[in-house]
C-alpha cells in the first residue's frame, strides 16, 4: 500500500509530549518496518525545518529529517503539478493541493492526515492516522 503522508503527521513524530505522537509513531514503525510505502511531499521537508526551528538547533533538525529519508520516500513537484495546484478552483490552500498532486504522482492509496476537512476535493482517499492503521492491522 503506497501512501502520502501528511506534514502533520511528521511533526507529531518529532515534536516531543503531543497528543498524536503515539499515532504517528506507529504509523511511520509500519513505513520503517515496511508494511506500507510511505511517501512525503519535498515542500513538507522545508516546511517541518522552518517550523521545528524554536524546538531544535539546526543540527539536531538536520539529522531528524535525514533519519526521516532513511526510511520515508520523498516525492518532488514539478513546474505543471504547481500550475495544477494553483489553477484548482476547489482548494484554497495551495500546500494542501501541492500534497494532493505528490499523492497523484505516486499513485497513492491514501493521503493519511488529520485534516480530512481540508482535502474533500481530493481523488485520492483521505484517511485518518489512526483508521490506517486500523486498517492496515
Amino acid at each position: 500500500m503506497v501512501i502520502l503522508i501528511d506534514t502533520n503527521i511528521i511533526l507529531d513524530h518529532l515534536i516531543p509530549n503531543k497528543s498524536f505522537a503515539d499515532t504517528a509513531d506507529d504509523l511511520l514503525t509500519l513505513c520503517f518496518q515496511q508494511k506500507c510505502n510511505g511517501f512525503i511531499a519535498a515542500h513538507s521537508i522545508t516546511n517541518i525545518f522552518y517550523i521545528l526551528r524554536k524546538q531544535f538547533s539546526v543540527y539536531e533538525r538536520k539529522k531528524m529529517l535525514i533519519e526521516l529519508c532513511d526510511f520515508i520516500e520523498v516525492v518532488g513537484i514539478q513546474k505543471s503539478q504547481i500550475i495544477n495546484a494553483l489553477i484548482n478552483e476547489d482548494f484554497n490552500d495551495l500546500e494542501d493541493r501541492l500534497q494532493v498532486e505528490c499523492a497523484i504522482m505516486i499513485n497513492a492509496d491514501y493521503i493519511v492526515t488529520r485534516n480530512i476537512s481540508d482535502y474533500s476535493s481530493s481523488p485520492i482517499p483521505v484517511i485518518l492516522p489512526e483508521n490506517f492503521l486500523k486498517l492496515i492491522n
